[in-house]
């Protein structure tokens, strides 16, 4: 254990960061968000059409607008969900975030975006109070946790019947097929393994790598940072809680949770938040393990009535049958779910209405 102890995620200096960055010159308005109808181009008083460069000019102005448009109602803030006022260049990816400063107007505070990461979680900026989550989340903020995660950690799920990172990633994309081209949010994305995965696909416009562990976030970044692709990609890091998320309602076209569901505090908040921001068609795929007797030698019945008297006081996971899975997606609004089983692992789906 010592040996282990020993072992600790990076953590990057605003110097280093500053030099990891020195040189990237992100486009100040990036079409980031999903394709675009083409916009015809203008005619004369004659009825002729103008030329094609000066149609040209204006489809590029009209993008432009519409872009920045979306980009100041995309983030929102957690406390009021009013849409963040930002400062900086345009852009869903870590150099255009580093750059840039966030504010709420309604509620007068201010994110920061000084770490690898935008931090929108509620006591972003606090400095005498400190509030701590259940053990199961806190152990994710660990460096050595985020260290490991993805150098031993996440393949012990292959026990458990995960089929691997390169197939769970391809059945993922097969029910992300309605919304390709738009924007996903990867939350409790951990180490992003499955994030920087959907943002080299070139599938989504733009891909969030969402989680509410600090470290897991760094991490993310090292990797990112050992891929010269993925740097100025639409790739952006946010900190925040599942269960407050800071988009406005009805901007999300797709959300996937990678082995998540189980960590949650509170999964019925987190299902209600991600319906809340799906958009009318978007899809959330997530992953989870299953109550099985690989995690339970009791029956299912016994065992649920001992999680509901115990959980809180024991801190365990949250297990669940697929009923429940589905019951809890259906009472947050969500239709058309369908999953995937194998042994304690399940892959499901649901799609907003």
């Amino acid at each position: 254990m010592t040996g282990l102890m020993a072992i600790s995620s990076p953590t990057l200096s605003s110097s280093q960061l500053h030099s990891s960055l020195r040189g990237f010159r992100p486009p100040p308005h990036p079409l980031w968000l999903r394709a675009r109808p083409s916009v015809p181009g203008p005619r004369s008083s004659r009825g002729l059409r103008v030329s094609a460069t000066a149609a040209l000019s204006v489809e590029q102005e009209t993008r432009v607008q519409h872009n920045d448009s979306m980009d100041l109602q995309l983030l929102a803030c957690p406390i009021c969900y009013e849409p963040l006022i930002r400062k900086g260049p345009a852009g869903l990816n870590v150099p255009s975030i580093y750059r840039s400063g966030f504010k709420c107007q309604k509620c007068n505070k201010s994110f920061t975006s000084k770490d690898v990461y935008l931090d929108l979680t509620i006591t972003s900026g606090t400095t005498e109070y400190s509030e701590f989550k259940p053990a199961r989340t806190e152990l994710f903020r660990s460096p050595l946790v985020s260290f490991l995660y993805e150098r031993g950690w996440r393949q012990n799920f292959n026990r458990s019947g995960f089929p691997g990172l390169d197939e769970e990633f391809n059945m993922a994309q097969e029910y992300f097929k309605p919304v390709a081209g738009g924007l996903l949010v990867d939350v409790s994305c951990g180490s992003g393994l499955f994030s920087r995965k959907f943002a080299k696909s070139g599938s989504f416009s733009a891909v969030v790598a969402l989680d509410f562990s600090e470290n897991m976030l760094r991490q993310c970044y090292e990797f990112i940072k050992q891929d010269d692709t993925l740097i100025t990609t639409n790739l952006a890091l946010v900190r925040a809680d599942v269960s407050r998320l800071p988009f406005a309602s009805g901007s999300i076209d797709a959300v996937h949770a990678g082995a998540a569901l189980h960590c949650w505090p509170s999964p019925s908040n987190a299902v209600a938040e991600i319906s809340r921001v799906l958009r009318s068609g978007g899809v959330f795929v997530a992953t989870t393990f299953l109550v099985s007797p690989l995690n339970t030698p009791l029956p299912l019945e016994a065992f649920q009535s001992l999680r509901q008297s115990f959980g809180q006081v024991t801190n365990s996971y949250n297990y669940f049958t697929e009923k429940e899975i589905e019951d809890l997606c259906r009472s947050c609004g969500l239709v058309n779910y369908t999953s995937t089983v194998r042994r304690s692992f399940i892959m499901f789906s649901a799609q907003k209405p």
